[in-house]
């Protein structure tokens, strides 16, 4: 998930984490550019080797988690963003093996994880958006990103800073009736913003990364951000939730929504 709702110019200084020559147009909730695995099992497209879905899924997540007989391994570049339309983005993940928690290969996936989300910038990534289809999330949101947001938007999305969150074989749960309208944007979505109703009150239980039995109970942006990136573990994506004719442009963001359409906020 991106990390916010820019409507206004970024402060001066431009923060050590933005780049100069890129627009930080953040959201709420989930980029970096790398060269993905081949897609077929070889050059030579014309021999009908190509591999199945399921295995070019594992063959990127061995990709990434470095799951390969090369001992001469080199370091590897940050994973890039997936993007919607990828099968690893529409399926659900696999369960993490708490036995596996405390590996190298899955504590450099959490690694990786929170170094990505914090370059996009965002305030949450889910292990598919790297193309790892394992049930691992990351999340954060700090009072520099939340400055960047006007005042009155901070407040009736009752957003709020916390500390870095790793969950694996995370567990939501619904913990009241209350509902909010927003816009909601992912970096998996390039460009795009729409509106999603979401539970205001929700529990989720899992394990954190050493292993340890975690339980977050969360209100207002917070839940919100743990709906969205467990919804990526599920092969869902906020485009299958979204209200339809909220859907627009970042440019067009700020226009008033056509008639019909509910008020922002609480309902």
């Amino acid at each position: 998930m991106e990390p916010l709702h820019l409507h206004h110019p970024l402060p001066n200084p431009i923060p050590t984490h933005v780049s100069k020559n890129s627009i930080f147009i953040p959201s709420p909730l989930s980029i970096v550019s790398n060269t993905r695995p081949p897609l077929y099992l070889n050059n030579n497209i014309n021999n009908n080797n190509i591999v199945s879905h399921k295995t070019l899924t594992l063959r990127r997540a061995g990709w990434f988690l470095g799951l390969t007989d090369n001992n001469n391994k080199k370091k590897m570049n940050l994973p890039e963003i997936v993007k919607v339309g990828d099968p690893v983005l529409h399926e659900a993940a696999e369960e993490v093996d708490p036995n596996e928690i405390k590996s190298e290969r899955v504590q450099k996936v959490i690694d990786d994880m929170v170094s990505v989300m914090r370059k996009a910038p965002g305030v949450g990534l889910a292990a598919p958006q790297i193309g790892v289809p394992l049930r691992i999330i990351v999340l954060e949101d700090t009072k520099e990103y939340i400055s960047y947001a006007p005042k009155e938007e901070i407040k009736a999305q009752d957003r709020r800073p916390f500390d870095l969150l790793v969950i694996l074989n995370p567990k939501l749960e619904k913990k009241s009736k209350r509902t909010a309208l927003f816009f909601e944007g992912c970096l998996s979505v390039d460009g795009f913003r729409a509106v999603v109703e979401r539970n205001l009150d929700v529990e989720v239980t899992g394990l954190d990364r050493n292993g340890e039995p975690i339980k977050i109970t969360a209100s207002g942006w917070q839940a919100r951000i743990l709906q969205h990136e467990c919804d990526h573990l599920d092969g869902t994506v906020y485009v299958d939730r979204m209200l339809p004719r909220t859907f627009r442009t970042v440019e067009n963001l700020l226009l008033p929504l056509a008639q019909g359409c509910p008020k922002l906020g609480p309902r």
